[in-house]
């Protein structure tokens, strides 16, 4: 394998383009809403995204930076955790308000894209994709119109406290051999040897991205190219089998351990010390090893070695849209241009939301990486010389396939129902949402 230390980032960018967010939703953001950024102007842009107060102190500099670039745009932003998020755009399209610019989850692109509810991006003159590499495109294509760009390059991983594996005496797997049977024993043993102060694992059962995963790297794809369900029962009844048997085992806290907590890196188990690894998606490696003490490991998911096929693959969960109904549809496709081609706004807001998927951008900003971002843009670099798995534009129906899991999830925990009897239900449940 090539050494991606000395890769220059625009390199590590082309090599990482198809990997994108399976796991933002995997960690979730603290909700609220910011204030406008400072400035003045005839036209007032409502802008909303996903996040927590970091991601928008950091988005609200870049902002400032493109009003003082557009002289009469005056931009209000909004931000929200993931759950009301997703609620909260959904009340706002149907009433027929809908923000200018936004970030659009990729489970529902296709169901928002179908009913015209969002512009196609390359029928705005203002918006600039000549530096934006096709992979990227293609991952918010529907039926041959862009409707989405990836906020940005990332994917999902394992970050470890190293410092209470230390401490315990446990050995860190390598992770690019490790299976999940490995990191059960090695869950198992952080819990034992710390005498139950510290639960080796903590990853979140209930969002799609694992199981997203977990299906791939036996062969199947969860979401078909012709838009269907394609993940089979056993594999979904492996997914919950998987965190029941841990839990019996010790090695994954008892039902009803995690509380609404928040999503951010300083509210995480991991941050507390009760937990010793966790599944992030990877860009927010750095806030998580800052929170958690500064000794923070990050690795590759498990079985990517083991099973039939590699797990990763081009899955954004989140991407940039501007409304089809945006009265100023000009001025949003220059703050969307702004968000994907500037220099000066990628300085403020770094590798917060990924790499940024314009290649010039990405070199541009590498001066001000630290460590801990180099070590995530590394990791995506790295996994783009595997041969992966294709990724496909999730089907209408994706954000119910995505709650039934989350309470599927919850009953199982609580023994209510089997992993067996749950994978049935997904599967019937899922499937009749699908494209309906």
């Amino acid at each position: 394998m090539k050494k991606t230390v000395s890769t220059p980032i625009s390199r590590r960018l082309v090599l990482g383009a198809a990997v994108t967010a399976a796991g933002l939703a995997l960690s979730g953001c603290g909700g609220g809403g910011s204030a406008p950024a400072a400035g003045g102007g005839n036209v007032e842009l409502n802008f909303v995204y996903w996040g927590d107060a970091t991601r928008a102190k950091m988005t609200d500099a870049a902002i400032k930076i493109f009003e003082e670039k557009n002289p009469g745009i005056t931009v209000k932003s909004e931000y929200q955790d993931s759950g009301p998020y997703a609620d909260k755009l959904a009340t706002r399209f149907a009433g027929g308000n809908p923000p200018d610019v936004l970030n659009m989850a990729n489970r529902s692109l296709l169901e928002y894209a179908q009913r015209g509810t969002l512009a196609d991006l390359r029928s705005l003159q203002e918006l600039d994709l000549a530096d934006i590499p096709d992979t990227i495109q293609s991952r918010g294509e529907v039926d041959g119109k862009l409707y989405g760009l990836a906020t940005g390059v990332t994917t999902i991983g394992m970050v470890v406290n190293k410092t209470i594996t230390d401490q315990a005496g446990v050995i860190i797997p390598d992770d690019k051999t490790w299976s999940w049977e490995d990191y059960a024993r090695f869950a198992t043993e952080v819990t034992q040897k710390t005498g139950g102060k510290v639960y080796g694992a903590g990853y979140d059962v209930a969002t799609e991205t694992g199981p997203i995963l977990f299906a791939r790297q036996r062969g199947e794809d969860f979401y078909t190219k012709d838009n269907k369900l394609g993940v089979s029962e056993e594999t979904i009844r492996e997914w919950f089998q998987y965190s029941v048997d841990l839990r019996a085992a010790g090695g994954y806290p008892p039902a009803g351990f995690f509380e609404q907590i928040g999503g951010s890196a300083a509210q995480s188990y991991l941050a507390k010390g009760t937990v010793a690894s966790q599944i992030i998606p990877i860009n927010n490696y750095k806030a998580y090893n800052e929170a958690a003490g500064g000794n923070v490991v990050l690795l590759r998911m498990p079985g990517e070695t083991t099973e039939k096929r590699r797990g990763y693959s081009a899955d954004p969960s989140m991407l940039w849209s501007i409304a089809a109904k945006s009265k100023h549809p000009k001025e949003a496709a220059k703050l969307l241009n702004f968000l994907i081609n500037d220099a000066d706004g990628a300085a403020e807001t770094l590798t917060q939301r990924g790499v940024p998927i314009n290649p010039k951008v990405a070199d541009a900003i590498k001066p001000k990486l630290g460590k801990d971002d180099i070590a995530f843009v590394d990791m995506v670099a790295a996994i783009q010389e595997d041969d992966l798995a294709p990724a496909y534009v999730y089907p209408k129906g994706a954000s119910v396939v995505a709650d039934t899991l989350k309470q599927l999830a919850t009953e199982v925990e609580f023994g209510r129902v089997t992993p067996a009897d749950a994978a049935r239900t997904f599967l019937e449940k899922s499937n009749a949402a699908i494209n309906k």
